[in-house]
């Protein structure tokens, strides 16, 4: 089966199966369910410190692929010669503003300066904790080609980069990087907007990148669908796929999954490893915020998944199975 484009009705895209959100009617019940919430949402102390030894990536990966966890979404990807930065965040907070908002749980274990020439950034959608303002500004100026959903290259317009070095890319189109890398624009079952305002006038999307010897899955922001398993089918099979296993929560259910939806998620994909993102780095939820990983090793287990699990700022070669379980000396 063949990758449908995006659809909208007037301005506003809509998601490939129905998705419900927060309704007034939970508005309250939310409010109180946060007010009276004693999950250990943030950690009691501060994680890390998690520090990048920028030497390493003047030796590229034997293997041909490495990743570098950023945190959360922020992924440097080394891939058959090829580096790639996703969603970048290296504020503080996610939020229209520094003063107040999710804040990071552990700092950017590499500073954007002492980071290896880039062949591309991609934005997977405009929420806070995927476009940042601060660390979008830093490349302004720069000539590293951005690639993004449809409707995203205003934002990045606006934060100071050159129009031609943004590529918009819909569901099922695909752009090339230097002839031997492609990046596909595939579904994803979220939403979009950066205020009270223009929800959904932007599209979400999650990513393939298949290098000339890898090929591997950015899955950002989403809800479980079928569409994964279409993804699969299309695209796969993948070396790695990095799903979001965190910020779920019941009133929510359909548009992130959580690690139980993303372990189904990663089996529908036809990959060989899963990389859990989307955890342990904001509060963007009600759970504890150790949850999701810890839910995701059982689940791991049951499913006969195999994790790739590195330490934020550590680049690690993607070899096969590995877990760092860097998260277990914080734990409570």
């Amino acid at each position: 089966m063949g990758i449908s484009p995006s659809k909208k009705q007037g301005r506003k895209f809509l998601n490939p199966i129905p998705t419900g959100e927060v309704k007034p009617g939970d508005i309250i019940p939310m409010m109180r369910a946060y007010a009276t919430n004693k999950a250990e949402v943030v950690p009691k102390k501060k994680l890390g410190p998690f520090k990048t030894d920028p030497s390493i990536y003047q030796t590229p990966p034997k293997s041909g692929l490495r990743i570098t966890l950023i945190g959360h979404s922020s992924l440097l990807i080394e891939i058959d010669g090829r580096t790639i930065l996703t969603d970048p965040v290296w504020s503080q907070r996610v939020s229209f503003t520094q003063l107040m908002g999710p804040k990071r749980f552990f700092d950017p274990p590499i500073q954007l300066s002492d980071l290896p020439p880039l062949d591309a950034i991609i934005i997977s959608h405009d929420h806070y904790d995927h476009l940042d303002k601060a660390t979008i500004k830093y490349f302004a100026g720069n000539t590293v080609p951005f690639y993004c959903s449809l409707g995203v290259s205003k934002h990045l317009e606006s934060f100071g980069i050159v129009k031609n070095y943004i590529t918009e890319l819909d569901w099922g189109d695909s752009a090339m990087i230097d002839h031997d890398c492609v990046i596909t624009a595939t579904p994803s079952r979220h939403f979009s907007g950066r205020g009270i305002f223009g929800r959904n006038e932007t599209l979400w999307s999650s990513f393939v990148i298949k290098g000339s010897k890898h090929n591997i899955f950015f899955g950002a922001d989403s809800g479980y669908f079928p569409g994964f398993k279409d993804i699969g089918e299309a695209f796969g099979p993948f070396d790695l796929a990095m799903l979001e296993i965190g910020a779920y929560g019941q009133y929510w259910p359909d548009i992130h999954m959580g690690p139980d939806n993303a372990s189904n998620a990663f089996l529908q994909l036809n990959a060989k490893l899963m990389m859990p993102i989307h955890w342990g780095t904001f509060n963007l939820a009600l759970h504890d915020w150790f949850e999701p990983i810890e839910r995701l090793q059982q689940y791991a287990i049951d499913k006969k998944i195999e994790l790739f699990v590195p330490e934020p700022g550590k680049p690690t070669e993607v070899n096969g199975a590995y877990n760092s379980r860097w998260w277990k000396p914080f734990m409570s």
